[in-house]
């Protein structure tokens, strides 16, 4: 694919700018993301979008970009948030600095319903995420929407640039993705993007990274390891897929994941460390340190495992990249640290020794391209299943009593949502264990036993997610089997947390 064809998405740091990406990909367009370090090394793309960005223009150490560079492509370039601010200033007009921050739904109101707002509703929520405001316009700038306070909140310099105050990428602005693809249609180099054009790059990519050294993919059953692992095998590379079973897998999930892969015929080889995790983690009740051992055990089992392999495949995703804001080169801000982004993993990049093919994609974009390497349905859409296992679930020390009480509590809240036809419909559901006691009665006794919480959420991309509203009688029954079935729990609950501000994890 000739990079003119591409969409090139320039990032000053927002949480959401990948989210970006994504958008253009699913109105058919390839897109891809750029560290603002690397804008003078885009190639020819068909178009420019400047993400927003926590930082103040007014700051001094504000991020900038060369204008002259920028204009010289001589194709559409969409600011928004910051991209606006910035491109505001850069065209000769001002911002105003503000330590009031809007965040939250507004109302969008097009001066016409024409050119980037063609087809957009005289009205239409959008949303924001800024503090600074754009105060004086530079000769020859048009106001082409605003709020309902008539604040410019979107505005057009000559007949290419375009800039908007709002976040036209989360689904809470409503025709965010019209306006996007408003913005694309003034683009006359872009071709139409298919996930096997992606394939095709990605296996090439792999082939010419790896050559004849030998690569250690690690696997665990879940869609992006898996889809890793397949991917890998359709390269042809000289693979070898490692399943550490930590012990902190969810019920019999260890026989599942190997017979899995048996079906799609990619060979695996089994290492047993439940006992050298668990024994690590023993009295360790601090999140952080919980998943950097986990991490690096992760790891230590590979390279006892395999020797001397010279690279360590990860099927690490977007999300996991910018929560962590790991890259030297992220502005975004650390949320929390994954278990794929510990120190060592760190060292391997440095070396060049860990290949992550799929880092640039959200979930649905990794089952889309699984799908298109033939990997069943089933496999595709388990729910996604975190790295530490269980360990995230299980606030606080782990145990063998802890996880076992979890996995029974799990495997029956998963089988009452299949068996209602509810599991499809959910991004994730889990059990976790509150790490409290609380007194109950069971058998006409005083009981002083854990209390177990309930989460299923929805999402696109983990990177927000709403709780759902299950059904009354699927709480009640799932409730009445785990409080009469396993033991050491006497009160379930619910969890009604949305992300932000909780994740969707509880560790």
């Amino acid at each position: 694919m000739e990079e003119k064809q591409h969409v090139a998405v320039i990032d000053f740091g927002s949480q959401y700018t990948q989210l970006i990406v994504r958008r253009v990909r699913e109105l058919g367009y390839f897109a891809k993301l750029y560290p603002l370090e690397e804008f003078p090394h885009i190639g020819e793309p068909g178009a420019i979008i400047l993400s927003g960005g926590p930082k103040s223009t007014a700051e001094p150490d504000a991020p900038d970009i060369d204008f002259e560079g920028l204009r010289r492509f001589g194709v559409p370039v969409l600011g928004v948030c910051y991209g606006m601010q910035l491109l505001n200033i850069k065209f000769g007009g001002s911002v105003k600095s503000s330590n009031r921050r809007e965040y939250g739904p507004a109302s969008l109101f097009p001066k016409a319903c024409t050119g980037l707002f063609e087809g957009v509703s005289e009205e239409s929520q959008v949303w924001m995420s800024h503090s600074d405001t754009v105060e004086n316009l530079p000769e020859g700038a048009v106001v082409i929407a605003a709020n309902q306070h008539e604040t410019p909140v979107s505005i057009q310099w000559g007949d290419h640039f375009f800039g908007i105050q709002f976040h036209p990428e989360v689904t809470h602005s409503h025709e965010g993705n019209r306006i996007l693809h408003n913005f694309l249609l003034f683009a006359d180099r872009l071709e139409p993007f298919r996930i096997d054009d992606f394939k095709r790059e990605l296996i090439e990519g792999i082939r010419e990274r790896v050559g004849k050294r030998q690569v250690v993919c690690g696997v665990s059953g879940g869609v992006d390891s898996t889809v890793l692992a397949v991917l890998l095998h359709e390269a042809g590379v000289n693979m070898r897929a490692i399943f550490v079973d930590h012990g902190l897998m969810r019920k019999d999930e260890g026989e599942e994941v190997r017979n899995n892969f048996h079906r799609m015929g990619v060979p695996i080889e089994t290492v047993d460390a439940e006992k050298v995790f668990l024994d690590s983690l023993a009295d360790v009740d601090e999140p952080e340190k919980k998943r950097s051992i986990i991490g690096n055990l992760f790891i230590d089992c590979f390279w006892e495992t395999v020797g001397d392999a010279e690279i360590l495949a990860q099927g690490t995703l977007y999300p996991d990249v910018i929560e962590s804001a790991s890259n030297a080169k992220s502005k975004a801000s650390k949320i929390k640290t994954h278990h794929n982004r510990v120190d060592r993993i760190l060292e391997m990049q440095a070396e060049g020794k860990v290949l992550e093919p799929l880092a640039e994609l959200f979930k649905d974009e990794v089952r889309e391209l699984g799908a298109s390497l033939g990997i069943p349905h089933d496999i595709l859409h388990r729910h996604p299943f975190p790295g530490p296992g269980l360990a995230v679930r299980c606030p606080g020390a782990v145990t063998r009593e802890k996880l076992e009480i979890i996995r029974e509590c799990d495997a029956i809240f998963i089988s009452r949502l299949k068996d209602h036809a509810w599991y499809d419909h959910v991004w994730q559901a889990y059990a976790a264990l509150v790490p409290v006691r609380t007194v109950g009665v069971k058998g006409d006794e005083r009981s002083y036993e854990w209390a177990i919480s309930l989460r299923a959420v929805v999402s696109e991309d983990a990177m927000t997610a709403d709780w759902v509203e299950l059904p009354y009688s699927i709480l009640r029954e799932t409730s009445n089997r785990i409080l009469n079935e396993v033991a050491g729990i006497n009160r379930v609950l619910y969890d009604v947390s949305t992300k932000p501000p909780a994740s969707i994890e509880w560790e």
